[in-house]
């Protein structure tokens, strides 16, 4: 199982799959690598290397919750590159691994060769974050897979059409099956990380995001979004009229990516690489 140390002396999991143009996908706040199992196939032509944060997936959880932070985060991923020897890399940023790639950019610009954004901006809506503080680091009520399945709609809202079979897959990815029932697959103390947080003053984001300004950009939107508005979309397109933009229906936050809507646009940014 490929993993590295950090700085701090963490274990970090990830996976390093494929040749060619190296693309370092960064999941959401309180998913891992697995997120891209879906568009994964449809990349050719590159090196996936996906990243299970500190506290996530299959990597070690921290003493100290209070480093399950963007800027901690950011320098695990620069010490994940110097472990695999890479001056630069292209970032597929989900939600939060977005707002990283974002500070990345603005600080270490000369590691970046594109950043792709899954819904996510400078701007996050509150009522999406109203909708993580809901769930974050609380067990499901779900006490098996089955049930989670039955469920897993109305805990994301904005999806149609998406067939069973998927909200399978998700839930096996995302939680883990107990005799107590489900549990997570993250830290819980990731929860008081993004409560204190939240009750610091919110930094202006926008300057990161007009960093990436210099580089291949791309930005997909679930069009039912409840985390990036449409109108915090619009601005980031005035501001980089070069940037690739895609937005796929009936999908809320956060798209899969291998819808075609998402495909069209990770292919056409690729090609920039």
């Amino acid at each position: 199982m490929p993993e590295f140390t950090t700085s701090d002396g963490l274990t970090l999991h990830y996976t390093d799959e494929g040749a060619g143009t190296p693309i370092l996908c960064l999941a959401g706040l309180t998913r891992n690598g697995t997120d891209f199992d879906y568009v994964a196939p449809y990349l050719d032509g590159a090196r996936l290397i996906r990243l299970d944060y500190r506290g996530r997936g299959k990597s070690g959880w921290a003493k100290d919750w209070s480093t399950y932070s963007i800027p901690v985060e950011a320098r695990d991923v620069l010490e994940l590159l110097d472990e695999l020897a890479l001056d630069e890399v292209a970032i597929l940023g989900t939600s939060r691994g977005g707002l990283i790639a974002m500070a990345l950019a603005a600080t270490v610009p000369d590691k970046l060769l594109g950043v792709c954004l899954n819904d996510i901006g400078p701007e996050i809506a509150e009522s999406g974050m109203e909708d993580i503080r809901d769930y974050l680091g609380i067990p499901p009520t779900a006490k098996t897979y089955e049930d989670a399945v039955k469920v897993r709609a109305s805990l994301l809202p904005g999806f149609d059409d998406v067939p069973e079979e998927r909200w399978r897959e998700e839930v096996e990815k995302h939680y883990v099956e107990t005799e107590e029932g489900l549990g997570l697959n993250y830290d819980p103390s990731l929860r008081d990380a993004i409560l204190e947080a939240g009750a610091q003053p919110i930094p202006d984001l926008w300057p990161l995001f007009d960093a990436l300004t210099p580089l291949p950009c791309c930005l997909i939107r679930g069009a039912n979004s409840n985390l990036l508005t449409a109108e915090t979309a619009a601005e980031m397109q005035a501001r980089n009229p070069d940037m690739i933009y895609a937005e796929v229906p009936k999908r809320g936050h956060v798209p899969f990516l291998d819808e075609a809507e998402a495909l069209d646009a990770l292919n056409e940014w690729m090609m920039l690489l």
